[in-house]
């Protein structure tokens, strides 16, 4: 508070300084919004603010949970392989990291900076030993005269490794995941960039209501003294004693409600606003749901109050996985399988465990219902459709479903 008082004094002109009769405590500023860095993006965003820490955990570890699989092609067919070196790549990349660390390592970095990179080390024998993430702000994209990336280039302090692609084959080291973004050929758009300001508002709240707190709950205001033929305007280092008497004596939360004892014409005239009159709570929601906007989280999930109840929460987590989590898995399969299944032989294809995905069964009770119901199809019909292999006499009409 003092810093602050100084620093207003200091801008006002002298003889306003000096002429006034009030002291003023608080002050109005210009709005300031988080810069477009990842670290400031980063800190302002995940660090410091509950909502978006919320929103990247639950998309990241929901996403880290989905057992992968993998599948051999056969011209138009495919078989699972259930042992391969991939799937124990994918779930052990390094030996200090397991499979799921990984993952919501990659989707964090993706959903914090709208981009991430993984980097393939390979061992003498020229096969993928180990899987890394790599600092999305760490990272230069280095594009060639006709605007496509030749290389990146990795930078920790003056130390910088440069990853090479092959100007024919494509072949890269390193696999550059981005979201989309309108302005910028090489770098994906964050959702913490588009809910910039709603973070910065929240962020501005809670701030405030802290400050308020630690400073007895008491809003901003101007300590008004009003000279008479008894008392003079006060001098400068009158002013100054009053101001640090009344910080050291009734600023802060220890001292809320303490009574103040003045002699002379003073008054106390309240400049601010309290929370309620700013109506800090609505505001506050508004800003909360406009983050989980962003991020395609249902509010509910992230812990902002409304209607509770367990089928509204079991329907919001089934829309988190059905409109959010399985688009982004589908395409994090979709990247891995064009750069990293290649590096393990031709015709192999990564696919995810949709029925391991508990939030789900609601879709898949009801699947299987419909499946059981037609009558139309045979047993093992109904078997491939649900992903089992067929048996003997299976291939005959049967209304009965016993069998499936």
């Amino acid at each position: 508070m003092k810093k602050l008082f100084d620093t207003i004094k200091s801008a006002w002109p002298k003889s306003t300084v000096r002429n006034t009769n009030m002291l003023a405590i608080g002050s109005i500023g210009k709005p300031i919004f988080t810069p477009r860095f990842y670290e400031q993006l980063a800190d302002e965003g995940y660090q410091r603010n509950v909502i978006v820490f919320r929103c990247v955990n639950l998309i990241a570890r929901g996403m880290g949970s989905v057992p992968w699989l993998l599948y051999k092609k056969h011209g138009n067919t495919e078989t699972e392989i259930e042992h391969h070196p991939l799937l124990t790549l994918l779930n052990c990349p390094t030996p200090q990291q397991a499979g799921s660390a990984f993952i919501e390592s990659v989707i964090s970095h993706l959903l914090l900076a709208g981009n991430a990179y993984i980097e393939a080390v390979k061992n003498s024998y020229g096969r993928v030993q180990e899987l890394h993430t790599l600092r999305p702000d760490r990272i230069k994209i280095i594009p060639d005269r006709s605007g496509l990336v030749k290389a990146y280039e990795y930078g920790i302090g003056s130390h910088k490794k440069l990853y090479q692609i092959h100007p024919i084959s494509g072949e890269s080291p390193v696999l550059h995941i981005k979201l989309f973004h309108p302005l910028h050929d090489w770098y994906g758009l964050s959702p913490i960039e588009a809910a910039a300001c709603s973070i910065d508002q929240h962020n501005a709240v809670s701030n405030h209501n802290l400050a308020l707190l630690q400073n007895g709950g008491r809003p901003s205001g101007a300590f008004i003294i009003r000279p008479n033929v008894h008392c003079g305007p006060l001098t400068d280092q009158q002013r100054s004693q009053l101001r640090d008497d009344i910080q050291q004596l009734y600023e802060g939360s220890k001292n809320a409600g303490r009574i103040m004892m003045m002699e002379g014409d003073f008054a106390w005239q309240d400049m601010g606003l309290s929370p309620k009159d700013l109506d800090f709570i609505a505001g506050k929601s508004v800003s909360a749901r406009e983050i989980c906007q962003a991020f395609g989280v249902p509010p509910m999930l992230a812990g902002i109050s409304g209607d509770a109840t367990f089928a509204n929460y079991r329907e919001a987590r089934f829309h988190l996985w059905e409109d959010t989590i399985l688009p982004l898995l589908d395409h994090l399969v979709a990247e891995l399988n064009l750069w990293l299944a290649p590096m393990f032989g031709p015709d192999l294809r990564l696919g995810y465990d949709q029925d391991s995905i508990a939030a789900l069964s609601p879709k898949r009770e009801a699947a299987w219902a419909k499946i059981c119901a037609a009558d139309f199809l045979t047993i093992n019909e109904k078997r491939q459709a649900v992903g089992y292999s067929p048996i003997a006499h299976g291939d005959s009409l049967d209304r009965s479903s016993h069998d499936l």
